[in-house]
């Protein structure tokens, strides 16, 4: 049985300067006392040709958790634009953040980023070299995937348990490729995270729950 929940995600300081801080809030309940770290990444998807250029923007460590409900703030610097390819600098890409027990990851959060040009007469004639500081990142807040993996939380061998981030027997890419609408999903499972199969899921929006905004998305799950 899965040992922590994530009920909430809120993009926080969204829509905002390319350059400005990623921002998180996230919620999740510990069902029971965890011993070690729980490892919590966030990556920046920098193209759609090659996981090359995926960045880890930020790695922390949460624990030893105690039972019960925790909040905290996931903030990191924006990707470094130098390993951004210019032709993918403009447009839709991806943030994930992962959560991992052990080294076994056990859930992804994907959100869809759109970057582009807050001046109208750029979006129209657009510079030939990216011109960053001039860019708005709009997280799609509301279009979250969460994707789950079932791993071992105990010291017990456990029927079904597969760990380092592998989901029947074929590797966690964190590489997301773009289809000819300009979503898509990644070519291993990162792509079952965006396009939906039986462990990944859209986190539900309920437009009268009070105290959710545009950027909130609540969620109880098993991870």
């Amino acid at each position: 049985m899965a040992k922590v929940h994530i009920t909430n995600v809120v993009v926080l300081d969204n829509p905002s300067s390319f350059f400005n801080p990623f921002q998180f809030e996230l919620t999740f309940e510990c069902i029971e006392e965890l011993k070690e770290d729980l490892e919590w990444k966030m990556i920046y998807v920098g193209s759609a040709e090659s996981e090359d250029y995926d960045q880890i923007l930020d790695t922390i460590y949460v624990g030893p958790v105690p039972e019960g409900r925790h909040i905290f703030v996931f903030q990191a610097d924006p990707p470094d634009v130098s390993k951004i390819p210019e032709a993918d600098a403009v447009g839709v890409t991806i943030v994930l953040l992962t959560c991992s027990y052990r080294n076994q990851e056990f859930v992804r959060v994907g959100y869809f980023i759109n970057n582009d040009y807050s001046d109208p007469e750029l979006r129209e004639n657009p510079p030939p070299k990216p011109s960053f500081d001039k860019l708005t990142r709009n997280i799609l807040a509301t279009k979250p995937r969460v994707t789950r993996f079932k791993i071992n939380w105990d010291d017990t061998p456990q029927n079904g348990a597969i760990g380092n981030g592998e989901e029947n027997g074929e590797p966690s890419s964190l590489h997301m490729q773009m289809d000819d609408e300009g979503m898509g999903g990644p070519s291993t499972s990162s792509r079952d995270l965006m396009n939906g199969d039986e462990n990944s899921m859209a986190l539900p929006i309920d437009n009268n729950t009070n105290g959710l905004n545009e950027n909130s998305n609540s969620l109880a799950m098993e991870c």
